[in-house]
């Protein structure tokens, strides 16, 4: 099937890479389908909605830049999202991206979960611990 994306353009995707968000994201509870696509040749990925073309989200694999970023999911997400084992859980973070690009931040407290096997996926709102929304790629963690 082809899809209109926010960056691009025209792509062909197949529906067994379509992550499935059965309540929407916080904010686009419509968004329930998405696909990962690689941003250029870095390690940044958009998780861009099937649905609607603007709406495409920079992500990334928080452990990359915060090797001691750890949290641990409720037993409600793990059965929403049917994860059977920790490793069939792969994380994003959402990234706000500034210029220049090393005054970009990730959002920490709310990671993107994805079940491997599955392909359902949450974003996961975490209460507790240190994370703001807000964490510099490169530095201190910026209030917010």
């Amino acid at each position: 099937m082809n899809i209109e994306t926010k960056y691009h353009g025209t792509q062909e995707i197949s529906s067994e890479n379509i992550l499935k968000f059965e309540s929407g994201i916080p904010g686009f509870p419509e968004e329930k389908k998405f696909v990962l696509l690689p941003l250029d040749k870095s390690v940044l990925i958009v998780l861009q909605s099937v649905r609607t073309p603007e709406i495409g989200f920079v992500v990334a694999d928080p452990f990359s830049f915060f090797p001691d970023y750890d949290f641990q999911l409720n037993e409600s997400t793990v059965e929403q999202l049917e994860l059977e084992k920790p490793e069939h859980a792969v994380v994003f973070a959402i990234l706000t991206v500034q210029d220049p690009f090393e005054h970009t931040t990730a959002n920490l407290q709310a990671p993107i979960v994805v079940n491997s096997k599955n392909n359902k996926a949450k974003q996961v709102i975490l209460n507790e611990g240190n994370y703001k929304t807000r964490h510099l790629l490169f530095g201190q963690k910026v209030e917010g």
